[in-house]
């Protein structure tokens, strides 16, 4: 359990997709090119299993926490993390049901 204190900490904003390619060499991983408003940032992520066409992805919005360390994932940079729920059938992305600014905070 985490208090309530240490959850505020953490940053969701809507981010939309401008690109989504794999990452050559890789089984996995996906580097998008994100949208968040104010900024635009590289965020790598371990995917591509469920989305093996990562342009489908291509203007899209997901939640992202945007307030994690940057790290570096077979040499590339990641800046931040997509949200999304772990099921048996793959990796289920998280979609606002209408569209929101690129940015907007979630609460």
């Amino acid at each position: 359990m985490i208090t309530y204190d240490d959850f505020k900490k953490v940053e969701m904003r809507i981010g939309t997709i401008l690109s989504a390619e794999r990452v050559p060499d890789t089984d996995k991983l996906i580097r998008f090119k994100v949208n968040f408003g104010d900024e635009e940032r590289q965020i790598v992520s371990g995917i591509a299993g469920t989305y093996p066409d990562p342009e489908q992805l291509v203007g899209k919005q997901f939640p992202f926490v945007t307030n994690l360390e940057a790290r570096e994932i077979r040499g590339l940079e990641s800046q931040g993390m997509i949200v999304a729920c772990a099921t048996e059938e793959g990796i289920a992305l998280l979609e606002p049901n209408i569209p929101v600014p690129p940015g907007s905070s979630l609460s």
